[in-house]
């Protein structure tokens, strides 16, 4: 009996998705299947580029569908497709061609929060998905440093074209003025800025935006929220006891503007001495992982403290581009392929539409 679509769909319905619980044809990511004598084709379209069970998924794909009778090879192609949510709320004007907006937050100051985000974008972008990272910061815009960027952006049919660096599209309030000048606005043209960075600046395509938002609660943070859809919120924190109380603050504030926080990171964690490679907790006053897990919020990871980390930013070469093989920098995308995992488990729980 000539092989059917049926017996190979039957055969991929038993592949369940590990982070989504659902199996891989009822979630859509089976696309072009076709046959020839015993010859299976088919492309596996994944959530995300930075699927950390990418290799898992297509070795249980090959198991499932070899163990099918009649089939002697399977030409596997796998690609990735962000997906879109659908936003509940009808007064947020979605961005156009902008699958996912991720805001980076965190209680308190000084820590690290733009370097994380600096990093976190790269490191999404190097596994080919189209990335997008704002500085929400208008006081404090660091962000252009960083990014080793200090060019103003072009301007094309009336709307400002974000700058390239590191593979990522970028933005900030800091490229548009002299270097220290001061920007000194009150909370409404704070709200006129963050609306003109998110619809008048051509984004183009992009599978995630991070918005690097200003420490605490406040102006910022409120007008990302009233002027697009956020799908969902990182924190990042210290472990030291004052960062991680504000850090619950901010997750606070995000429940109430009904935004889900992703998960925590927990930057300047440890520090591993070069010399003995003894591991030592210097800021360790509180367990942000215990406290975080209790609230029922995943733990992203802990990033390690390191002098290179902050040269990086200071040079404009952030480390995950700069010294990919080092410790920090496979931290970092580690914890980037697991944002990407929360991020398309958040999706598909909001009924996310398949893009192209």
């Amino acid at each position: 009996m000539p092989l059917r679509s049926d017996d190979i769909l039957g055969a991929l319905r038993r592949v369940e998705d590990p982070d989504l619980h659902r199996d891989l044809v009822t979630l859509g990511m089976i696309e072009g299947l076709e046959i020839e004598g015993g010859v299976v084709s088919f492309t596996l379209v994944l959530t995300t580029s930075a699927c950390p069970l990418r290799e898992q998924l297509e070795a249980d794909v090959r198991r499932a569908v070899m163990s099918v009778a009649g089939v002697r090879e399977l030409k596997l192609n796998t690609i990735s497709r962000v997906r879109k949510p659908r936003d509940p709320a009808a007064d947020r004007k979605a961005l156009a061609g902008v699958a996912q907006v991720v805001a980076v937050g965190s209680g308190k100051g000084g820590v690290g929060k733009s370097t994380v985000a600096a990093n976190l974008a790269v490191a999404l972008a190097r596994t080919g998905a189209r990335v997008g990272l704002l500085d929400g910061d208008i006081y404090g815009p660091n962000l252009p440093r960083m990014m080793g960027v200090q060019r103003q952006p072009s301007t094309r049919e009336g709307k400002i074209l974000p700058v390239e660096a590191w593979g990522v599209r970028f933005m900030s309030i800091g490229l548009l003025v002299d270097q220290g000048e001061a920007v000194v606005w009150r909370g409404p043209m704070l709200h006129s800025a963050i609306k003109t960075f998110l619809h008048d600046v051509d984004w183009g395509t992009l599978d995630y935006l991070l918005v690097d938002l200003p420490p605490g609660t406040g102006d910022v943070q409120l007008s990302l929220i009233q002027q697009t859809y956020v799908a969902g919120a990182v924190i990042v924190t210290t472990p030291s006891t004052v960062a991680i109380e504000d850090a619950v603050k901010a997750v606070s504030m995000f429940a109430k503007l009904e935004v889900p926080v992703l998960g925590v990171i927990e930057n300047m964690s440890y520090f591993t001495c070069a010399s003995c490679g003894t591991r030592h907790e210097i800021f360790n006053t509180a367990s942000a992982e215990e406290r975080f897990l209790a609230m029922g919020l995943p733990y992203l990871g802990a990033i390690p403290i390191h002098p290179a980390v902050r040269a990086g930013g200071d040079q404009g070469r952030p480390i995950v581009a700069a010294e990919p093989e080092s410790e920090y920098a496979r931290t970092l995308v580690r914890i980037a392929g697991h944002l990407a995992q929360r991020i398309s488990i958040q999706a598909i729980g909001t009924g996310a539409e398949v893009r192209a």
